[in-house]
């Protein structure tokens, strides 16, 4: 099968389009052909050799962690699922990731693609959703009625924890550029800071959870406005400083995303009840070409929604 790999860490020339083994499903694994996949900021992290000491993979490797195709091949002992079914993942993190035309998914972690969403769609959503509801719920106990500061609004994950927070009856309120206010309100933020003009540690206060996607000075910035003795820092990006969290009397924590096909479900069904919209920002074809400007794209921090990359 094609598949775009690296062979080395290194700029985004690294990513290169090469022939490799059609992978074998163990006996509680399926085989997907992929119909769309998407970019993580954990892929170019990974490429550019950021996350070595914590991935330490032979080469080579292939990035990517979102899945959205039709089952080809099924273990010995999948039942639940069969070759021809459309479905959704966020497979295992492993080097055998989803820039290529097929990948392995444990069955677990499969989730059916609902009849009213496009594989494009649903492929933007597993690392990004499931980072999302797990950042606002799993760890940061997000309750109806409480005020949570979602950084980034317009990206990838932001654009879908606005309307999960929004979904759950919080008050939400987001960081995101001028231009991009409008599309924030339009996804349930009620209030936009345009962080270019504003200080959001300055015009806030007794916020009950904020949802960190930026790290560096606005994480530390953020501890200022949590809600002492209550407030909680969620953090994506970076591990919160221990001498902050004392100084202002909070709760605060870096997490790492689990895939979960049962919460993946829970998602794909808020898409079908319309209560959930996936942001594709932007299409690319696969290939290597194309994955090299995807990753150049995602970098920036600027894109919007999500990038997705389509199979024929």
């Amino acid at each position: 099968m094609k598949a775009v790999v690296i062979e080395q860490y290194g700029e985004k020339e690294e990513l290169k389009e090469m022939n490799v083994p059609d992978p074998v499903p163990g006996e509680h694994q399926v085989v997907v052909k992929l119909k769309a996949t998407s970019i993580n900021p954990i892929d170019w992290k990974l490429r550019a050799g950021y996350l070595k000491q914590m991935m330490d993979w032979e080469f080579p490797i292939i990035l990517g962690w979102d899945a959205a195709g039709v089952i080809t091949e099924v273990g010995s002992a999948v039942t639940e699922w069969k070759i021809g079914d459309e479905v959704f993942a966020r497979p295992e993190t492993t080097r055998f990731g989803t820039y290529a035309e097929y990948t392995l998914v444990d069955d677990h972690l499969l989730a059916a693609l609902p009849v009213s969403v496009t594989f494009q769609e649903a492929a933007s959503i597993p690392l990004a959703g499931l980072t999302a509801w797990q950042a606002l719920f799993d760890h940061g106990q997000l309750q109806a009625g409480e005020k949570v500061l979602i950084h980034a609004g317009a990206g990838g994950v932001g654009s879908l924890a606005i309307q999960l927070a929004k979904n759950a009856g919080a008050h939400v309120i987001t960081t995101a550029n001028e231009k991009n206010k409008e599309f924030a309100t339009s996804l349930g933020a009620d209030e936009v800071i345009d962080y270019k003009s504003t200080d959001f540690s300055e015009v806030l206060s007794d916020i009950d959870l904020v949802f960190d996607t930026m790290g560096d000075k606005i994480q530390a910035d953020s501890f200022k406005v949590l809600k002492p003795g209550t407030g909680r820092l969620i953090s994506i990006v970076g591990e919160p400083d221990e001498k902050l969290k004392a100084q202002y009397d909070v709760t605060a924590k870096s997490i790492w995303l689990e895939p979960n096909g049962e919460q993946l479900q829970k998602l794909g069904l808020l898409m079908a009840e319309g209560k959930l919209k996936a942001i594709v920002g932007t299409e690319i074809p696969f290939s290597e070409k194309g994955l090299q400007e995807a990753h150049e794209l995602s970098a920036t921090h600027h894109a919007k929604g999500k990038i997705v990359i389509t199979f024929e």
